[in-house]
C-alpha cells in the first residue's frame, strides 16, 4: 500500500494558464484560462479532495477498508475516486439525476458505489436531497466517513496555499482580477484570501448562475453542473469579493460553444460562465489581465451542454442558438495569444 501522503502529493499539480486574445464590441480584451483539466483527475477538485482527505487522515488515520462518502455533482467525486483506491478505501458517492452520464459512468468505472437521489430539494436542484442522504447513511453506518465539501474548511485552505499563489505567478503582476466560479465556495473563497494578503489591488470576481443561491440569487431551475447551489454558500461572505456576478445558463452554454468553434477547446459549463462574466465586465481593455478559472474540460459535457439534443430536450434549444448569434454578432470571437 503506498504511502497515504505520498498518494496526497502526486494527487495535485500545477496546471497551465494559456491566454487567449478576445474581440468582443469592437475592442480586444486578453484574458487568462487557468486550465485545471489538466490535473490529476481533470478538475479543480483534485485540490479540494486532497484538502479534504488530508484532514480526515489527520483527525484519524484513513486505513484501508475504510468508506468514505461525499455528495457531488461529478467531479470531487471523480478526484475521491482516483485517489482513495490507492490508499486501499473505498468511495460511496451520493450524486443525482442531473450528474453528467459520463461521469456515472467513469464512477463505477474507477470502483465508486454510487448512491442516485431522485428527489429534486424543492430549490431548483437536488444538493438538499443528497445531503440529506450522507447523513442518513453516516447515521445507519457509523463507521462511514464523511468529508463534508460543504462545511469543512480544509478545502479553501487548499486552495488558498495552491490555486491562488499560482495564478498570482503565472500571470505575475499585469494580473488585475479573477473570475472563478462558485458552488459550495471553497475554491473561490480560497483564492480570494491569497489574493486578499498577496495582491490586493486584484479584483475578486465571484461568477454564479440564474437560479442559484449560492451569493445572493433566488433558488430556481439550473442545468449546469458544477456551479450554482440550492442554500448560500458557508465559505462566503459579501466582504470575500469585489463584484459578483451572474450569468444565465444559455448565455454560458453559447460562449462554451463559441470556445470549443474557435479554439478547439471544450469546457465545462462552470468555465462557460466565468468567461461570460469578463465579457459583461469588459468591453474593451483595463490595461491588466484577467483570469478565467477553467475548473474543468467539456468531454464529460458532450452529451449535456453541447448536445442539441439535450438542449431541445431541456427546452434551451433556441434560447442556446439566440444567444450565440447575438455574441457573434456583437464581433465576439476568441484567438490563441502568447503564452503565459
Amino acid at each position: 500500500m503506498r504511502d497515504v501522503e505520498q498518494v496526497f502529493r502526486d494527487a495535485v499539480r500545477d496546471t497551465p494558464l494559456r491566454r487567449v486574445r478576445c474581440r468582443y464590441r469592437g475592442g480586444t480584451v486578453p484574458f487568462g484560462l487557468k486550465m485545471e483539466a489538466h490535473g490529476s483527475s481533470g478538475s479543480v477538485k483534485d485540490r479540494t479532495a486532497v484538502g479534504l482527505l488530508r484532514q480526515l487522515h489527520q483527525e484519524r488515520p484513513l486505513v484501508p477498508g475504510t468508506v468514505v462518502v461525499e455528495s457531488t455533482s461529478g467531479n470531487l467525486g471523480l478526484a475521491m475516486a482516483r485517489i482513495l483506491p490507492e490508499i486501499g478505501c473505498e468511495f460511496l458517492a451520493v450524486v443525482d439525476l442531473k450528474t453528467p452520464g459520463p461521469t456515472m459512468r467513469a464512477l463505477r468505472d474507477m470502483g465508486a458505489r454510487l448512491v442516485v437521489v431522485d428527489e429534486p430539494d424543492g430549490r431548483g436542484g437536488y444538493l438538499l436531497s443528497r445531503l440529506e442522504t450522507v447523513r442518513r447513511l453516516c447515521a445507519e453506518n457509523p463507521g462511514y466517513r464523511w468529508t463534508n465539501q460543504y462545511e469543512n474548511p480544509a478545502g479553501p485552505r487548499m486552495h488558498s496555499r495552491t490555486t491562488g499563489p499560482e495564478i498570482v505567478a503565472q500571470a505575475g503582476p499585469e494580473l488585475s482580477a479573477v473570475y472563478a466560479p462558485v458552488s459550495t465556495g471553497g475554491t473561490f473563497a480560497g483564492i480570494s484570501a491569497h489574493l486578499r494578503d498577496a495582491r490586493p489591488d486584484v479584483a475578486r470576481v465571484a461568477v454564479d448562475v440564474t437560479g442559484s443561491a449560492a451569493l445572493y440569487g433566488d433558488p430556481g431551475q439550473r442545468r449546469i453542473p458544477g456551479i450554482g447551489a440550492s442554500r448560500p454558500s458557508l465559505f462566503i461572505t459579501p466582504g470575500d469579493y469585489d463584484r459578483a456576478v451572474l450569468v444565465e445558463d444559455a448565455e454560458a452554454m453559447a460562449v462554451c460553444r463559441i470556445l470549443h468553434e474557435d479554439l478547439g477547446l471544450a469546457v465545462g459549463g462552470s468555465s462557460g460562465c466565468t468567461v461570460r462574466a469578463l465579457l459583461a465586465d469588459h468591453e474593451g481593455p483595463d490595461g491588466g489581465l484577467s483570469v478565467c478559472l477553467a475548473a474543468d474540460g467539456g468531454e464529460k459535457y458532450r452529451e449535456t451542454i453541447y448536445s442539441d439534443e439535450w438542449t431541445v430536450a431541456q427546452g434551451i434549444h433556441e434560447d442556446v442558438l439566440r444567444a450565440v448569434k447575438q455574441l457573434r454578432y456583437e464581433g465576439l470571437s476568441f484567438t490563441w495569444a502568447r503564452s503565459a
